[in-house]
Parts: structure tokens; sequence; C-alpha cells
């Protein structure tokens, strides 16, 4: 696999990612997040790296007040589309997540599906993410993020998987630097039906993963506690068997 150049999280999206098979479980998702975190009716929530929304629309749709973020442009309105066809309470920015400026504004803040954590071009651009989540959280405030597990990687990368949704069938590549501690990530999702084309060349995500210690220093020098950990949506402990690292802190 041919690792992308360092901006590659800037032009890489399109809304061909509704087709992936995750997609289908966003209702789940949101239960468990709703259920762990305790949260309320209309308290306010940011989510960071929001893609076309799912998330947000469905905060929304349980009268949460949301705002979400995301620096691909076509996200960004279909999410405002799909937010004025259902009349619902949810604003969406089109903004690069390190230029966010809230100011303990915000209940929850949240990073899913990665929530772009890792992704930018260096560790320092990746730290100011974490710093832009504590600065836009009320004292007391939660914040919830969705990443894959460093731990994981160290043990069984290089790897691959697929997963069968109810509309397509998505297939996955993981490398692993372990010097950097970067995951290579490359996928394809095949709607059914349609004819499979060979790629001539796959081309990977380069994303920093991170450990649980390492993610326990860089929350508490922020002033945040971690809480919990789950390696799945249904409440699974934390693991260096599982690829997923959920993460639940709170500001102090």
């Amino acid at each position: 696999m041919i690792a992308k150049g360092s901006d590659w999280y800037k032009n890489v999206w399109s809304l061909d990612i509704k087709n992936h098979s995750w997609v289908e479980d966003t209702k789940q998702q949101i239960d468990f997040i709703i259920n762990t975190l305790n949260l309320r009716e209309n308290q306010r929530i940011l989510d960071l790296a929001c893609g076309f929304g799912r998330h947000s629309l469905e905060l929304a749709r349980r009268g949460f007040k949301v705002v979400g973020a995301d620096i691909t442009k076509d996200f960004i309105t279909d999410a405002q589309n799909t937010a004025k066809e259902e009349g619902l309470s949810a604003e969406f920015i089109l903004s690069d997540i390190r230029d966010i400026n809230f100011n303990q504004e915000f209940d929850a803040v949240l990073n899913l599906a990665d929530g772009a954590i890792g992704y930018l071009e260096n560790e320092s651009e990746n730290l100011k993410i974490f710093d832009v989540i504590t600065k836009a959280l009320k004292p007391g405030g939660k914040h919830f993020m969705d990443i894959c597990n460093a731990e994981y990687a160290e043990l069984y990368f290089p790897t691959t998987s697929w997963e069968s949704g109810e509309n397509a069938l998505s297939l996955s590549q993981f490398e692993w630097d372990q010097e950097k501690k970067v995951m290579l990530y490359g996928g394809k999702t095949i709607p059914y039906g349609e004819p499979l084309v060979k790629p001539e060349v796959l081309y990977g995500d380069a994303i920093r993963l991170y450990s649980h210690d390492e993610l326990k220093e860089i929350l508490k020098v922020r002033n945040m506690l971690m809480k919990q950990t789950y390696s799945n949506y249904y409440g699974k402990a934390e693991t260096s068997k599982e690829l997923q690292l959920m993460v639940y802190s709170i500001k102090l």
C-alpha cells in the first residue's frame, strides 16, 4: 500500500460514504452514546468532523441542539439540506476543525468514526484537536471519541477485513508503521449488483493511532478525566484484541 500525501484528509471524501455498511449502525451508536454520557434533551452537542451529519442529525431528531463541523463541502451541504427538509435544530459549519473556536459552550463534544483524530500532518497538529475539544466544553462537559486502537495495531497489523451491510460489501486493508505509530488504511465499498473492478494501486490514509495510556495523558494535561473505555457500541470493555477504542471523558 502507498501512503497518500500528508494532506490526504482534505480531498478524499465523497457522499459515496453513505453506502458503507457501518452507516447502518448510526441509531444504535447514538443510543449507546446518550445512555453512556447520560445526555439530556436540549443539551448542546458539538460533533467534530461530522461527515454528512449522520450522528448530528440523529441527535437532533431526539431533541438535542447540535452543531456539526466538517472540512468537506459536499458533506456540509448534504447535512444542511437534510436538517432543513426535516425541520431539525442542527447547524452545520464548513471548517477545518482546528479553526473551530467555541469557548465553554457545549455539554458534550463528539469525535466519531475517528472524528479526524490522528489525521493531521504531524503530532503537533493532531494535538490541536484536543485543545479545540477542551475549550468548547463547559466545566463538567463530556467528550466521547471512537477511534482505532494503537495497541491492537501493534499486535495484529498488517491485516484485512470485510463487512457485509444491507446495501454493500466493505473491504479494508490495514498496515502499521511501528516507529511513527501510524496506520495505513485502504478500503473499497462494493454496492451489490455492480461489477467489481480491480484497483491498479491501493493508496492508504495515514492515521496516527493512540494507546489508552497516551490518550489518558493527553486528556490529563488538558484538565480532562478519562472515565471509561469500550471496544464496541454494546459496552464491551476495552481490549487490545479489538481494533475499536472508545473513550468517554469529562472536563474537570
